[in-house]
């Protein structure tokens, strides 16, 4: 057990902080999700104080159902903001947990839900799934954005796998960008002779938060649960796997089921984001490479390191297209992909991914 325990450590020995470190940074996360929760709810095209904050958020959670002793327009601004703060910090975080998994399982750093075309693949089964269906219930478009999800990944990794090499970076790089594409233009084939559904995801397909209501959060709560749990208990299997498979599985390491548990977990939370926030990308690219420079490539750390980052940085994001915008908003989407751009760039010349 002790060689196997060292064989296992000797990926995590290029960065591994100490405990006390990581256990930091982790605490630091939490605190400025903290931070960014406060700004959601008392910044955007109003401006409010403390005692507005206080009342709106009683009034918005049922704790309170008097009469406000705070602005009223003040409290029902901050009321409308928390479940739209709730959906970002939970998009966010299985965004982020979702590119964390993606990048263990394939063991390739440009691994991303919207780099690898499922997110592109789950709102293609969403759209179509209204326009030929007339699918209205939040579960079932779930459901479906899951399936969406699941088969795009499918795809892409075995176009990816083929020739020489396996499944390189490179490939499934463009394998994932060539599959958005195709999805992309598919989305727009069945959108454009429904007038009704151009002006009904006009802003969904960009991606955002606006407009959540408790109601609509609701059914996607247990899967994002069963996505959480399913990601988290590969963490070990994760640090095994970055071994490589042989040796992942002479120390004993199920890989075959690893990679089934992780890549349902991954593909879950992907799914269930997508179907209420759209396809918003880069957030499961650029937070585990941000989280693993600081913590390390535990994956027992970086899993949930990655949720609470993914979590601020969505939160931040819609609160940064509220301010700049007023008294219109960006979508977060749009936040994301400014951002992301160039730090996607920065990654690929950084990693020196090989051509064939």
């Amino acid at each position: 057990m002790s060689t196997i325990t060292a064989l296992r450590g000797a990926v995590l020995t290029g960065r591994r902080p100490a405990v006390a470190a990581r256990a930091g940074w982790v605490a630091l996360f939490a605190v400025l999700l903290g931070l960014a929760v406060l700004a959601s709810v008392a910044l955007g095209t109003r401006v409010v104080g403390w005692d507005a904050v206080q009342d709106g958020v009683a009034h918005a959670l049922g704790w309170r159902t008097g009469a406000s002793a705070a602005d009223a327009v003040e409290a029902a601004a901050v009321e409308k903001r928390v479940p739209r703060t709730l959906l970002a910090m939970l998009v966010g975080a299985a965004l982020g947990l979702s590119g964390a998994v993606m990048q263990g399982v394939t063991r390739n750093p440009l691994a991303d839900p919207g780099l690898l075309g499922v997110t592109t693949g789950a709102s293609l089964a969403v759209v179509a799934s209204i326009a030929y269906l007339g699918v209205s219930s939040a579960a079932v478009q779930t459901w479906i954005a899951i399936g969406g999800a699941a088969g795009s990944a499918a795809f892409v990794y075995a176009v990816g796998s083929l020739g020489r090499g396996g499944a390189t970076p490179l490939k499934l790089a463009l394998a994932g960008s060539a599959t958005s594409a195709a999805f992309v233009s598919l989305i727009s084939v069945v959108m454009l002779p429904r007038q009704d559904l151009v002006n009904q995801f006009r802003f969904w397909q960009i991606g955002g938060v606006g407009g959540a209501t408790f109601e609509r959060i609701g059914p996607i709560l247990p899967f994002l649960a069963v996505g959480l749990l399913f990601s988290l208990s590969t963490a070990r299997g994760l640090n095994s796997l970055a071994l490589g498979d042989d040796l992942a599985a002479g120390l004993g390491e199920r890989t075959g089921r690893t990679r089934s548990v992780a890549f349902v977990g991954s593909v879950v939370l992907c799914g269930a984001a997508t179907a209420m926030a759209g396809p918003i990308a880069f957030v499961g690219l650029l937070v585990p490479h941000s989280v693993r420079l600081l913590i390390g490539v535990d994956h027992r750390w970086l899993l949930p390191a990655s949720a609470l980052v993914g979590a601020v940085l969505l939160t931040v994001a819609d609160v940064v297209g509220r301010v700049i915008a007023r008294p219109e908003e960006i979508d977060v989407g749009v936040v994301t992909a400014f951002i992301g751009a160039p730090l996607f760039i920065w990654i690929v010349r950084r990693q020196r991914v090989r051509s064939l």
